[in-house]
């Protein structure tokens, strides 16, 4: 019965993400999805005979040479794409101040992505991380591919808790051969994960959505409180009513923001930032129209 149980809540959980999610794939992100990503590459798709006026740089020269006169490379935009989903489970995924944990705000965002890409018929995988890569899942197209993804991103159960960017990127270049569109969606609680971006923006096209919680920025007075790392399960007690305590906290958090804006500045790579607060609808809109004014 519990198990039973189980699969029917899950079922339910999944049709809610569904309903909410598609809902904004269709009237909102469709058309933005589409302009932002659409027609970025170009596939080779024929060979055709030289006629006066071919740019001289499209002449395909071993079928030139084989056949004793010129024949150009004849290219086509790129209709299919392959999207990847780059999404952190780690501990700190745990945290939420304002009604949304930060994994929840993730596995939205990811969903609404996912039913966007399939409805312009790309391919849609998925990557799960902590500080090890704990779930791949190969690009399909399709409404039960979706709906998998979707199962995943709201029951997997990480057998870690720490944070390896770095690490899931070079697995990313490793087992996605084809550039794609790939979509970290993570709260950057890890360092030392610049040339993992560099790397992984050169073979692929990579987005970044930083998840964050108004939380992780101002410490609240609320007396003597008893804190704990969700990665390294460190607890401690902290005196909330000491204002240089609070002072250095946020002097802190300045200092993650700092060093994440800078890494993603010196990627090259495109980001926004979506909060538990605020949510993800207008930054990734705002996301996808800045990429469509830059082509």
């Amino acid at each position: 019965m519990a198990t039973q149980r189980n699969t029917q809540d899950l079922i339910k959980k999944v049709r809610l993400i569904e309903l909410k999610t598609r809902g904004l794939s269709n009237h909102i992100f469709s058309g933005e999805y589409h302009s932002a990503f659409k027609g970025r590459g170009m596939a080779f798709s024929e060979v055709r005979e030289y006629v006066p006026g071919d740019e001289v740089r499209t002449i395909d020269w071993n079928v030139t040479a084989r056949l004793g006169h010129p024949f150009v490379k004849i290219f086509e935009e790129e209709r299919e794409l392959t999207v990847m989903l780059v999404a952190d489970v780690s501990g700190s995924g745990e945290f939420g101040t304002v009604g949304q944990l930060k994994r929840e705000l993730i596995t939205e965002a990811c969903a609404t992505i996912a039913f966007s890409a399939i409805q312009n018929n790309d391919k849609v995988g998925l990557i799960l991380f902590t500080d090890q890569v704990e779930l791949f899942i190969p690009p399909k197209k399709g409404s039960s591919h979706i709906l998998r993804i979707v199962r995943e991103l709201l029951e997997f159960k990480p057998q870690r808790r720490g944070t390896d960017i770095g690490g899931a990127l070079k697995y990313l270049n490793n087992v996605i051969k084809k550039r794609s569109i790939a979509f970290l969606i993570s709260d950057l609680m890890d360092e030392g994960y610049g040339d993992a971006l560099k790397i992984a923006n050169r073979r692929h096209d990579l987005v970044v959505l930083r998840c964050t919680d108004p939380r992780e920025m101002e410490l609240p007075n609320m007396d003597l409180v008893q804190f704990s790392d969700p990665e390294t399960g460190e607890a401690r007690w902290v005196n909330t009513r000491n204002k240089a305590v609070r002072n250095h906290y946020r002097a802190q958090a300045l200092k993650h923001q700092a060093r994440s804006r800078d890494a993603l500045h010196r990627a090259g790579v495109d980001h926004a930032v979506i909060s538990t607060r605020e949510g993800y609808v207008k930054p990734l809109m705002n996301l996808f129209r800045q990429r469509d004014q830059k082509r």
